[in-house]
């Protein structure tokens, strides 16, 4: 019943604040809350009390007893929606795939709900002659064959 009213609120608020989306949802039996957001453009602290404030204040602490955390994605979180991946084009990112060791890293140049394009330049031998020449590369990658992506943070 606590958790219906949750998602309820939730709902609610994530659709009043329409760049701000879910990531994650976790309600444990002794009623402890996590809730993980991510925005389109970014996350801010009032953005996490907004989402905070909507749901304690309408539930009554005298019938419920819980916990409640409300947390932006971190920078360094993997990407999970396609909405993650389109906020984050143009920018460089780690890819996993299922079933292979190999990392693949580049520039996100294209999301879509079902795939993500990236480009990176590789040295490669010559097709004739001794020596390596610099190449384009760039792969377009299923979603679905994402093991996990993050994005490489640079300083």
């Amino acid at each position: 019943m606590l958790k219906d009213k949750v998602i309820e609120l939730l709902e609610g608020v994530l659709e009043e604040n329409e760049s701000l989306f879910l990531i994650d949802f976790s309600m444990t039996p002794d009623h402890k809350i996590k809730i993980v957001i991510d925005g389109d453009h970014g996350v801010t602290v009032q953005d996490c009390m907004t989402v905070s404030r909507a749901i304690e204040n309408n539930i009554d602490r005298d019938e419920e007893d819980f916990a409640l955390e409300v947390a932006s994605a971190g920078a360094a979180s993997p990407l999970k929606l396609p909405r993650q991946y389109r906020k984050n084009l143009g920018r460089t990112i780690e890819v996993k795939l299922q079933g292979q060791e190999e990392e693949l890293e580049g520039q996100l140049t294209e999301a879509t709900e079902d795939d993500i394009t990236l480009e990176w330049k590789a040295r490669e031998p010559k097709p004739v002659g001794k020596g390596k020449v610099t190449v384009q590369k760039k792969q377009q990658i299923a979603i679905s064959e994402i093991k996990e992506a993050k994005v490489v943070l640079k300083f």
